[in-house]
């Protein structure tokens, strides 16, 4: 269950960013995740949520997967969606955006320096 891994990758880059900024709270992680990822944002939603549960620092944290859409190039000019066979010229197209774990924003409350 690869979900544990990136759930708890999440965990640790809030965590980090958190303290690096002198957080008292997280209150939202936002996610980009790639259509083709092979990851269930909603496993890693639950995961998540299970990490977290016993960390102050993150009462109350919400967070955010948005599915991002694939998009591929061929070298024939084609840019679309078709993963598999470019529908102009039958290659083989790459792709550009869809594969995508990144988390994205974090939301943090802090006290004033």
């Amino acid at each position: 269950m690869h979900e544990y891994g990136i759930a708890y990758d999440i965990f640790e880059t809030a965590r980090r960013a958190a303290v690096e900024h002198h957080a008292r709270s997280i209150s939202k992680v936002c996610v980009d995740v790639g259509e083709i990822s092979m990851i269930n944002p909603e496993q890693v939603e639950f995961l998540f949520k299970s990490i977290v549960e016993d960390q102050p620092l993150f009462a109350g944290v919400e967070l955010v997967c948005s599915v991002i859409k694939p998009e591929t190039r061929c070298e024939c000019g084609y840019v679309g969606s078709e993963i598999y066979v470019c529908p102009q010229c039958g290659a083989l197209p790459s792709v550009e955006k869809g594969r995508e774990i990144v988390v994205t924003n974090i939301e943090i409350e802090a006290d004033e320096e």
